[in-house]
């Protein structure tokens, strides 16, 4: 499978350009900077220089073009602005939502956020959650087949391959990137994560036994 990745070099789209290459698939790593894309390519993935928030429709379609699947791992960071969670959390994700369509690539996957559905009482995440939500309110109500992946507290742990997945967990906790980045692949390849939402925590359950009790 061809897939392109937006915030390829970011901490979890740097992790899943790994694990997909090393499972067979193609990638096109999506990133704004120079050093980006060398590293990119010297993993072996295909590098294509992109700014979510600058380039112009046609850009973006060009980036996702010929792809089989798109993951959106791309954020403003936790230092950034609430303007710039706006126009990359939310503004960035609806961007490749149109490009996808436009180019009949069918499959998108997102890293969304645990606490979306009360982003009112989130304090300093407020405005991050607010775009977060609207993002996946965005992909939930177009005809993709999408699958949105609500982590919890991310931490840089050693990833365990053991989750808990449910559409609520009823809980809040922490889960290593590296396992989070473990979830988009096997939920790439899992036909029974199309067009579902679903959080996800470090828990007991292998990743592929957790996804398909969903």
């Amino acid at each position: 499978m061809k897939v392109a990745i937006a915030g390829a070099a970011g901490q979890i789209g740097r992790k899943t350009v790994t694990l997909l290459l090393d499972n067979g698939h193609e990638v096109r790593g999506l990133a704004r900077k120079d050093e980006q894309l060398r590293d990119l390519e010297e993993a072996g993935a295909e590098g294509f220089r992109l700014d979510l928030e600058a380039d112009g429709d046609e850009r973006v379609r060009e980036a996702v073009r010929g792809a089989d699947a798109v993951i959106f791992t791309a954020g403003a960071g936790p230092g950034s602005g609430d303007a710039r969670k706006e126009t990359m959390d939310y503004g960035g994700a609806v961007k490749l939502i149109e490009a996808c369509r436009s180019e009949g690539v069918r499959r998108y996957l997102i890293v969304s956020s645990m606490g979306y559905a009360d982003p009112g009482g989130a304090g300093k995440m407020e405005n991050y959650l607010l775009a977060k939500l609207k993002a996946d309110v965005a992909l939930q109500t177009s005809d993709l087949d999408y699958t949105i992946i609500r982590p919890g507290r991310l931490t840089d742990d050693e990833g365990t391959g053991r989750i808990d997945a449910a559409p609520q967990l009823g809980r809040y906790g922490e889960i290593p990137r590296a396992d989070v980045a473990a979830v988009l692949l096997a939920a790439l390849e899992s036909e029974n994560t199309v067009r579902r939402a679903f959080e996800v925590l470090s828990g007991e359950t292998e990743i592929p036994d957790a996804l398909s009790g969903l």
